[in-house]
């Protein structure tokens, strides 16, 4: 038996014009899924428009939020589309001191980021800007007062019953009676009651149009800050005095 070592391998015929575009189209296809899957189930990013959560989160910041920490429901998908359970599969309740982003309740659109204060079943009330919870004020110590934006603020570090600590920022001297007093309220089965860190500054559960969040509303929790500037994004001849360096890659807590 002979071999011929030297003969050439059968040449493909070139694919035509048709036949590329149908591959390509058939990639981008594929990748537009396999995108749309690990932005429905596993992390988005989410850009961060307003100061309410001060100061561990500024606006300008741009950060990841993991999805699958708490289940999944319709909100969890692109444009909030039914495809799923009207409450969530795959559940798992979220911490107390949590950083959560959720849809608004007045619209359920909206996409709102605030800290985790309330579980379902808890009794919720504020008397002059401290925390209650089943009756029990949230012990909190001040570190300092300072002038920030042009405004004393008192900075506290808060601290959860489970342990969890995290700042937050009060306005000295401020007066507002919705801000500081609210409740008392007791959560139902499926409700959870969110704060802003910036207490002064913030639109949350302590107002009528928020109020609290049902457990279908939870879109994921605050994970890593991948980008951070102090100005418009699409200026990007000012990126390099503008981006804040030092928050980058800084984990949300």
């Amino acid at each position: 038996m002979k071999f011929n070592f030297w003969s050439k391998k059968k040449e493909t015929a070139p694919k035509t014009t048709k036949e590329k575009i149908r591959e390509n189209v058939k990639a981008i296809i594929i990748a537009l899924v396999v995108a749309l899957l690990i932005r429905s189930f596993l992390v988005q990013a989410f850009y961060i428009p307003s100061g309410s959560m001060k100061p561990g989160l500024l606006e300008g910041d741009y950060l990841f939020v993991t999805k699958y920490n708490y289940g999944y429901s319709n909100h969890s998908l692109p444009f909030s589309l039914p495809l799923l359970p009207s409450s969530r599969i795959f559940y798992t309740e979220p911490v107390r001191g949590d950083v959560v982003i959720f849809k608004y309740p007045g619209d359920n659109d909206t996409d709102y980021v605030k800290r985790l204060i309330g579980l379902p079943g808890d009794k919720i009330q504020v008397i002059n800007s401290i925390v209650y919870i089943n009756d029990v004020p949230l012990r909190r110590e001040l570190i300092e007062t300072a002038v920030i934006d042009g405004l004393p603020i008192n900075v506290y570090r808060e601290y959860m019953p489970n342990g969890v600590s995290y700042i937050i920022w009060q306005i000295k001297g401020y007066y507002s009676y919705e801000s500081q007093f609210y409740g008392p309220i007791t959560l139902g089965e499926n409700e959870f009651f969110m704060m802003g860190d910036n207490r002064d500054n913030s639109r949350d559960s302590r107002f009528s149009d928020v109020g609290a969040v049902p457990k279908a509303n939870l879109v994921g929790k605050g994970g890593m800050i991948f980008f951070s500037i102090d100005g418009s994004f699409m200026q990007v001849w000012k990126w390099f005095t503008d981006i804040r360096f030092e928050r980058i890659f800084k984990v949300v807590k």
